[in-house]
């Protein structure tokens, strides 16, 4: 039997000698109406709640699976660039050692060549600081020639200026007699 909250609100018992309380038993039922009427609310809404809930379930279930679908193709996809990538890299390899070899030749070449005119730059560096040794030791001897000949002049002024002193020295000191 199926009892709404207004049943229940609407009910009526028949008077008896020495029942229960009219005011009691209506006041009970009036609280029992009130709470059943909440408990059928709160239902309808879990209900709805449900049926939002078993929405979204059944949308994320979709969800998930495009989303199991696009991973699937996407490791399609990175196993074939994979493929692809190391296809390209073992060509790549083979070309570089083909011409690694050919590289190292020009190299060694290349070394000999700097090596060689480095030879010759140290010959040329000798033969320059053989030079300029030589144009200094040159320098060296003119200079001193130079600071000799100035030497001599010095001396050959000062002899040169010295009877004039004597002779004015003993001419002023015969001036003073």
């Amino acid at each position: 039997m199926n009892v709404s909250p207004l049943d229940l609100r609407q009910q009526r018992f028949r008077h008896s000698f020495r029942g229960f309380d009219r005011v009691e038993v209506a006041s009970f039922l009036a609280a029992v109406a009130d709470d059943y009427e909440q408990a059928l609310r709160e239902t309808d809404h879990l209900r709805q709640d449900l049926a939002r809930m078993e929405s979204v379930l059944n949308e994320h279930r979709e969800r998930e699976k495009d989303l199991r679908a696009t991973l699937m193709t996407a490791q399609r996809v990175a196993d074939d660039i994979k493929a692809q990538a190391d296809q390209e890299a073992k060509r790549i390899i083979r070309e570089a050692e083909g011409r690694s070899d050919l590289l190292l030749e020009k190299a060694q070449a290349r070394l000999e060549d700097v090596q060689r005119e480095i030879d010759g730059l140290k010959l040329k560096r000798k033969d320059v600081e053989t030079t300029v040794e030589a144009i200094i030791q040159g320098l060296r001897n003119t200079i001193e020639y130079v600071r000799g000949q100035d030497a001599h002049e010095r001396e050959d002024r000062i002899l040169l200026h010295r009877p004039r002193h004597a002779e004015t020295a003993t001419s002023d000191a015969d001036q003073a007699d």
